[in-house]
């Protein structure tokens, strides 16, 4: 069975950084997979924020975090990373990774998170001075 394992969540201070983690276990390859990040604050919807498509090179990313996160994929240790840098008090929130076997483009993958077949339990972000 597919899981997928989140880890590096934390308190950061405004304007800091942050390095969250996913790990693929249970016969999966990461790069047989669309992967990626979602993310829910308090009382907002679940949000789709970066996204690399199964065997694909390119990566996408929703607005809201474009320029600050960069998202990539380590084959060898069967793991993503979403590199988080210039956080703000809006990105407080339970980061979570998502999967699924087939290709998905990021505005598709991020708008029907209910099709992704995988997901991680979550870990949580809070950015606060």
């Amino acid at each position: 069975q597919v899981q997928l394992v989140e880890s590096g969540g934390g308190l950061v201070e405004p304007g800091g950084s942050l390095r969250l983690s996913c790990k693929v276990s249970g016969g999966a390859s990461v790069d047989r997979l669309s992967i990626g990040w979602f993310r829910q604050a308090p009382g907002k919807e679940r949000e789709g924020i970066s996204l690399i498509p199964e065997r694909g090179l390119s990566t996408y990313y929703a607005d809201s975090v474009k320029g600050r996160f960069t998202i990539s994929r380590d084959n060898d240790k069967n793991s993503i990373y979403l590199q988080m840098s210039g956080l703000e008090a809006d990105d407080t929130a339970v980061y979570y990774c998502a999967a699924d076997p087939h290709y998905y483009s990021g505005g598709y993958f991020f708008k029907n998170p209910s099709r992704l077949a995988y997901w991680g339990q979550g870990t949580q972000v809070t950015v606060s001075s």
